[in-house]
């Protein structure tokens, strides 16, 4: 923040750099809360001419023939923010203008005139901010025509002998990786952008929990939902193990996206149970973690060692990993030894959608101490049963994930094979 803020004072045009899923557009958008509620413009005026200065030929014999009467109309900050994404067939005429035989032919005007101009988008953000996304992927000739406007401040239209003098704030997006002299940035351009501001995501689970519950779809009308902040701890850390995973493309990045989904997928799955079970009250489970890896194998680009593991094997492991690294944080002295007795001695539990709150928290009762550490950690108070159920499957995950028991795709915890707990999961 206080590189943008230093960026907007020193009157820079800049560019934010950062993986996917940072919200690089989002700032952009934020700037127009910078900008006045209103500005008084020429009425008719295509680039926002300022009546007290004005630029375009058209302004410029308006207020010649009409003086104070000038006709005057107010612009919102919301019609003063011009974006774009960059596409290859983005052309020169798009960003500046080009001439409009069209315009010329309904006016009487000859070719040469400045009357017959077509503005771009970037004249016509004048007194405003104009905003490029992916800035590299912009043709090389495009971005040659960039140059004046950032440095002289002003914009000549192809065949016209004229230069307008905009007042434009000009920021774009990219990838750190395309955004160097190698790749698909033209190093003067490079040269005349400002600042160079390099994005990241959230840094503490917890901003990135308050980031995932503005965005996520988690209010749906009647239904009553409660995701326990355990439930939604899992699906932050989700994100952050797979950003330090090995095994996953670091320069492609884990999108801030992905907890964003998981969470309306698993709110979605525990709609679909309380609907089957005829229940009303809708609190997501670890088992609706899992019913969400398809929000999360899309999201994430795998490294050669990756591939040949597969992606929902990873999706899995970062499910595990999420949960225990969360029942650690909040119950990591609680004692389990008696849980992993019971199933090594040959106890099964399998967690399905079809079965009522109540059956689950009765079977979760069969298992000794599994309760116990529940109710003595404060994960979740015993007579909310749906908090109770997925606080126990938060513990038994936290098992599984530490090689002391096992769960198989179909939800049943039983038994860890003696080989598989020799060989720790990778970190």
């Amino acid at each position: 923040m206080p590189q943008i803020v230093n960026a907007l004072l020193s009157r820079h045009n800049f560019i934010l750099l950062g993986l996917r899923g940072q919200a690089k557009s989002r700032i952009l958008r934020a700037l127009t809360v910078l900008l006045d509620d209103e500005i008084p413009v020429v009425a008719g005026s295509e680039i926002n001419d300022n009546p007290f200065a004005p630029i375009s030929k058209y302004a410029k014999q308006l207020l010649a023939k009409a003086g104070d009467d000038t006709p005057i109309s107010w612009v919102g900050r919301e019609s003063r923010f011009v974006e774009k994404l960059a596409t290859p067939d983005v052309t020169v005429a798009d960003l500046i203008g080009d001439l409009d035989p069209i315009k010329a032919a309904r006016g009487g005007h000859v070719m040469g005139d400045e009357l017959t101009i077509h503005y771009g988008m970037v004249p016509r953000a004048n007194r405003g901010i104009f905003a490029l996304n992916e800035l590299p992927d912009l043709a090389g000739k495009v971005q040659v025509s960039l140059f004046n406007i950032m440095q002289e401040g002003d914009v000549q239209i192809k065949g016209y002998p004229v230069r307008l003098q905009l007042d434009v704030l000009l920021c774009f997006t990219a990838n750190p990786e395309d955004f160097t002299a190698r790749g698909k940035i033209i190093t003067p351009l490079k040269d005349r952008i400002g600042s160079e501001i390099t994005t990241h995501y959230p840094e503490t689970v917890d901003l990135g929990m308050a980031i995932t519950e503005q965005e996520a779809w988690c209010s749906r009308g009647e239904s009553r939902v409660r995701v326990p902040d355990f439930i939604a701890e899992v699906v932050e850390r989700i994100a952050f193990e797979a950003r330090s995973d090995k095994r996953i493309d670091r320069r492609s990045g884990v999108s801030q996206r992905m907890p964003i989904t998981v969470m309306e997928n698993i709110i979605s799955n525990s709609e679909r149970r309380a609907l089957l079970t005829g229940e009303k009250d809708v609190v997501p489970r670890i088992a609706d973690i899992y019913a969400a890896l398809p929000a999360i194998t899309g999201k994430i680009e795998l490294e050669y060692e990756g591939e040949l593991i597969g992606g929902h094997n990873i999706a899995r492991e970062l499910v595990r990993r999420a949960s225990d690294a969360t029942y650690q944080e909040r119950a990591g002295g609680m004692n389990t030894d008696d849980i992993v007795m019971w199933f090594d001695v040959g106890g099964a539990l399998q967690v399905t959608d079809e079965v009522p709150v109540e059956a689950v928290v009765e079977g979760f009762g069969s298992v000794p101490g599994l309760m116990q550490v529940v109710s003595g950690s404060g994960l979740a108070p015993m007579d909310d049963l749906p908090v109770v159920a997925a606080a126990c499957e938060l513990v038994l995950e936290s098992l599984v994930a530490r090689r002391k028991i096992s769960r198989s795709d179909a939800g049943i915890y039983g038994r860890q094979n003696e080989e598989k707990r020799r060989r720790p999961y990778q970190d």
